[in-house]
């Protein structure tokens, strides 16, 4: 099948729509299928790269100036129409229903395209961002859910990466099937076992330290302050806290961690590679998630495929991979306390943690991007046969 993924966050922005956009096109690939990407430049230039053996044409950009090194494409509309006349693909898969994603589908539709829309976006990831607009954020998340009732409407197929998902967008506001289909991780690369000793070297990692991880972006969405006061409580000399990533947040979590008098155990490492964050998964003792805005995790995914117990907040769909009193502790959002109390109580006690460690990697076992894979070449097959 000719593919085309429309994709308003690709590589090497990070994030988990760039993570999940990325892993499918480098799947689908690998299965044979031509695969064309649609994703804002990086430069701000027009331009084409492969990434290993997918296509991605790079449309002009302007930095989006509430996130971190994220480039948009407000006005993508004839370089997308160009792209898609010239690739003629037999089904478009659109990741967002922002610029590039509107233009495929305005397109898709006109030449009669097959469309399926995945949707990973919740009105909280953007507003705790814009803490500008907090008066109105009510109306304008309102607004956004329509928005996204009526884009969506007009597609062959929808999918989310949870059940949870499903729910908090709505399928009643649509006549269109739609299904949950997890974004999937690579099994063979995140796996259980001893990170490399360079690794503690060159980030400053203690060894024979209990470690607290949390990787991912270090936006305000993210509600890492939770975290870093839950840890402050329970800090000991045989404890440490490793957070890796970068975003606009880093430098007010620092300070923090200052504040909090835990910066001296404490380690930031800033942006890594995809090797890194594989290698760095294998390091801690517990995996903290305190985002409350969540569609699936796929931090959260890869720290479980690589043997942690889970703390996370019951919100989002979190509640979906971290089963409470199974592979970890569910707390409320925002409740320093509660998650202080369940990081404690795994950090102290190693059959719990081993307990949790299990039944993590069996949780992640359904979760292997070739199901994934599977699922979306059969859902591209049924929308190109009734179309």
């Amino acid at each position: 099948m000719k593919i085309l993924i429309a994709a308003d966050l690709h590589w090497p922005t990070i994030n988990g729509v760039a993570t999940f956009s990325r892993n499918l096109a480098k799947g689908l690939s690998d299965r044979g299928h031509e695969v064309l990407v649609i994703a804002p430049s990086q430069t701000g230039r027009s331009y084409e790269e492969y990434d290993g053996n997918y296509l991605i044409k790079r449309v002009r950009s302007v930095p989006f100036p509430f996130y971190q090194n994220f480039k948009i494409s407000p006005t993508p509309q004839m370089e997308v129409r160009s792209i898609i006349k010239k690739f003629e693909p037999d089904v478009v898969h659109i990741q967002m229903a922002l610029f590039i994603g509107y233009a495929a589908r305005t397109y898709a539709l006109k030449y009669d395209i097959p469309l399926v829309a995945t949707n990973h976006a919740m009105p909280e990831n953007l507003m705790d961002n814009l803490r500008l607009l907090a008066p109105v954020s009510r109306p304008i998340q309102y607004a956004m859910i329509e928005y996204g009732a009526r884009f969506h409407g007009k597609v062959d197929y929808i999918t989310l990466p949870t059940e949870s998902a499903i729910h908090m967008f709505g399928e009643d506001k649509v006549k269109v099937p739609v299904e949950a289909v997890s974004n999937g991780i690579d099994l063979s690369r995140f796996t259980p076992g001893d990170a490399p000793a360079e690794l503690y070297e060159k980030f400053g990692i203690p060894k024979n330290k209990k470690i607290v991880t949390y990787i991912g972006r270090i936006d305000a969405e993210k509600h890492l302050g939770v975290l870093l006061e839950a840890y402050a409580k329970i800090a000991t000399s045989g404890t440490h806290l490793l957070i890796v990533g970068d975003g606009t947040d880093i430098e007010r979590q620092k300070n923090l961690a200052h504040e909090l008098g835990i910066d001296h155990q404490t380690t930031f490492t800033g942006r890594v590679s995809d090797d890194e964050i594989i290698a760095l998964h294998k390091v801690g003792d517990v995996f903290a998630m305190p985002s409350p805005a969540e569609l699936q995790s796929i931090a959260t995914l890869e720290a479980m495929a690589s043997g942690k117990p889970v703390v996370a907040v019951d919100a989002g769909a979190l509640g979906e991979l971290c089963q409470n009193g199974q592979n970890g502790v569910l707390c409320e959002k925002d409740d320093v306390d509660g998650i202080a109390t369940a990081l404690d109580e795994i950090l102290h006690d190693d059959k719990l943690r081993a307990q949790y460690a299990a039944a993590s990697l069996e949780i992640a076992k359904k979760h292997d991007i070739a199901y994934t894979l599977d699922r979306f070449e059969q859902i591209y097959r049924d929308v190109i046969a009734k179309h």
